[in-house]
């Protein structure tokens, strides 16, 4: 039986718009040191990061029409363009969930489109933040199914900026939608190893996880990895 531990499933958002460069290298520090999968940073904060992470085990992830995802998709294409050039490995791009209510189901699929012709091209690992409290079951059932048929990597339930973040019940939806050939990153509100282990549990492959909660998820916790679906790990 092996195990992995929950250090692995995380990305260690360091996104607080208001975070002088001190704070924020003091949080790479914290997701270094605790070898988490990625520190999730403000583009501004990419070279920094990628400075930072070389030679760790810890990879760099960044946002792109965070925390609104209302840019044009044309905006959003020359985002990647820029984050790929500058080393990522992985974008959590925000779709515009605006699109989502409207059930302008081809203008979601557009700018989700816009986004992974670049990732896909490049071998970065696209996940798409769906924020899932302003949506629907229904909607976020249809937006999961969108993304994977596009061919993203992951959904994502929320920025972690607006609304409730994750709930049992949009993971449920995602998965379920998903129907496992799609990953499901489960973030906003995952604050302690219970709810993080909960969401694993359940089925996620990575979670997204305040910078200031990763010590508190981290400590002691490991889950056994027997019969899980496709870990990264």
């Amino acid at each position: 039986m092996s195990q992995i531990h929950v250090n692995r499933y995380l990305d260690h958002a360091v996104l607080k718009p208001e975070m002088p460069r001190g704070e924020v290298i003091d949080a790479i520090k914290l997701g270094i040191e605790y070898k988490v999968r990625t520190v999730c940073v403000r583009p501004c904060d990419i070279e920094l990061a990628i400075e930072m992470c070389e030679g760790t085990e810890t990879a760099v992830c960044c946002v792109l029409g965070f925390p609104h995802g209302v840019v044009p998709g044309a905006i959003k294409a020359e985002e990647a363009k820029l984050y790929v050039k500058l080393g990522v490995k992985e974008i959590d791009m925000v779709v515009n969930y605006s699109y989502i209510r409207s059930a302008l189901w081809a203008e979601v699929e557009k700018d989700i489109k816009a986004v992974y012709n670049i990732t896909s091209v490049a071998g970065v690992v696209l996940k798409v933040i769906l924020e899932t409290s302003m949506l629907t079951l229904d909607e976020i059932r249809r937006a999961t199914e969108i993304a994977l048929r596009v061919g993203a990597d992951f959904v994502k339930t929320s920025t972690g900026f607006n609304g409730s973040g994750a709930t049992e019940e949009a993971v449920t939806a995602m998965l379920e939608a998903g129907q496992r050939k799609i990953k499901v990153k489960a973030s906003g509100g995952v604050r302690d190893t219970k709810r993080a282990m909960m969401f694993i549990e359940m089925g996620c492959q990575r979670l997204g996880v305040n910078y200031t909660s990763t010590a508190a998820i981290c400590a002691g916790s490991i889950v056994d990895s027997t019969n899980k679906q496709e870990h990264e790990y």
